[in-house]
């Protein structure tokens, strides 16, 4: 979530007082109920301030900062790449207490309110005890890669019941359920609080999580929820660290069919090597819980994941780092997943992060290189976009049933590339059958000739090819299929005896 806590970050850049010097929490309201924490030490030399903001109990250095007549200036630079990558705080002080607007590019103006606190609140909790490795038993869930919709890629934080019932409507009414897509999962900040119980709360953007699941399954739906086994989520919501078995349990209570869950702060208290233990504690509780949930690892690839997701019950598992809505994005996260193709088995799959068709930074072709290469992948498909708003070409790209019957293809086989030539790659996918899937990627600028010999599948004669782009059957042809392919494009298609 690499957008939430960059909004994270926004809060806490700031702070000041006639010697500021010590540690500062900004308590920023988040609109939902809650209030966003962020804390920060400040070193104050004369004018000059120094430090540290701490973002997810991680700490990233202030690069410039003043405090002069009362009134404070901090910049803190995210990238030293991009210059327009830092968030400008300016506040005032009133007596002990920090005013504070908070500036960050492309998200929405925070403002808060600091005072003074202690090393001890920055300071992560202790680290809890990691339970014993065993194999947590397969929960006969997603034996063909989960099919749906996730709120974060066009919603975020702004995510709520409204928008999840009419993406749910929209799911039916467009035909998408009808193509397969059946999960509806709500991401980061809908937390509240817990109560005095310790039970997790959903907040006002979501007054009543029993009655939201209950709408999405009239639809003929599932419904999915999230969470961090650390004690914030990314966007800095309440994590299950050390309520694993009661909020599976709350879970199961209200419905939910799904848990995303995100490593993000957990990483300031566990260590790498902790990485299978704490995902089988959950593993363990969603079993417990008595209701079948799909359950999503999202811990970016650590720990090699494709090689113990499935033995903590994973049913996916995060391969990479968030995916954006451009091409550079796209073609480093895609084209680097074919070496662990063969982790991938009906039940548990590669995850390499969520669609971003129809949000707008790529064009058709590369949306159309998006749907194909993930499908190849055998990766889960879920939408990232405003189902409610689809333009008939998105319809088009997403509800492909040729290209989601790649996807979806019971036989699980493993995709491999069997040619990649500067920049025009060649991917194969046995298929049940005996149909082979094959994709020729342009990741070049300019539009290419590709070609791809029988002979290098193995294969020989004349054999029938289809484009599943095009929709149309191109004959027998002997000996190799040959096709001019745009640039950032694909020609997909099948072929058989």
């Amino acid at each position: 979530m690499l957008l939430a806590l960059s909004f994270f970050l926004v809060a806490l850049p700031v702070a000041a007082q006639t010697d500021l010097s010590g540690f500062w929490v900004l308590s920023a309201p988040t609109g939902d109920g809650n209030f966003m924490k962020s804390f920060f030490e400040l070193k104050q030399s004369g004018e000059q301030i120094t430090g540290s903001v701490w973002v997810d109990y991680d700490k990233t250095a202030i690069s410039e900062g003043s405090f002069r007549d009362g009134k404070l200036h901090v910049v803190v630079k995210f990238s030293s790449q991009d210059p327009q990558q830092q968030a400008v705080a300016d506040g005032t002080l009133e007596g002990d207490k920090l005013h504070l607007t908070v500036h960050f590019p492309d998200r929405d103006t925070v403002v808060g309110i600091a005072e003074r606190t202690t090393a001890e609140a920055v300071a992560p909790p202790a680290r809890l005890p990691v339970p014993e490795l065993h194999d947590v038993p397969d929960n006969g869930l997603a034996r063909t890669p989960p099919m749906g919709w996730n709120s974060w890629n066009k919603f975020a934080g702004k995510v709520d019941d409204v928008a999840v019932r009419g993406v749910a409507d929209a799911m039916v009414e467009s035909g998408m359920r009808d193509a397969g897509y059946i999960y509806i999962n709500i991401d980061d900040t809908w937390e509240g609080p817990r109560d005095a119980e310790g039970n997790i709360t959903s907040n006002r953007k979501f007054p009543d999580m029993k009655a939201l699941a209950d709408y999405v399954h009239s639809k003929g739906l599932k419904i999915g929820i999230y969470s961090s086994p650390g004690p914030q989520t990314c966007a800095g919501y309440e994590g299950s660290y050390g309520h694993e078995a009661q909020d599976a349990k709350t879970y199961a209570a209200w419905g939910f069919d799904y848990l995303k869950y995100d490593w993000c702060s957990a990483g300031r208290i566990y260590k790498n090597s902790d990485l299978q233990a704490v995902y089988q504690k959950m593993g363990d509780a969603l079993l417990a819980s008595g209701r079948p949930m799909v359950f999503s690892l999202c811990e970016y690839g650590l720990g090699d994941v494709w090689k113990w997701g499935a033995k903590v019950g994973g049913n996916l598992w995060r391969t990479t780092d968030d995916i954006e809505d451009r091409w550079k994005s796209l073609e480093e996260i895609g084209f680097h997943q074919f070496d662990i193709a063969s982790y991938a088995q009906a039940g548990h799959w590669n995850d390499p992060d969520m669609l971003e068709i129809g949000n707008g930074g790529m064009s058709a072709d590369e949306y159309r290189t998006h749907m194909s290469l993930w499908s190849l992948l055998a990766a889960p498909l879920l939408a990232g976009n405003d189902l409610r708003t689809m333009s008939e070409e998105t319809k088009s790209i997403l509800m492909n049933k040729e290209v989601i019957a790649i996807d979806q293809d019971p036989k699980a086989q493993p995709v491999k590339r069997i040619s990649e030539q500067g920049s025009l790659v060649i991917a194969v996918r046995p298929l049940q059958d005996k149909t082979w899937a094959v994709g020729l990627f342009n990741r070049g600028d300019a539009a290419a000739k590709m070609s791809v010999a029988w002979s290098d599948l193995g294969l020989h004669g004349k054999l029938q090819v289809r484009d599943l782009w095009a929709h149309k059957d191109l004959g027998k042809v002997a000996n190799q299929f040959s096709a001019d392919v745009p640039s950032h494009g694909v020609v997909l298609v099948t072929v058989k005896h």
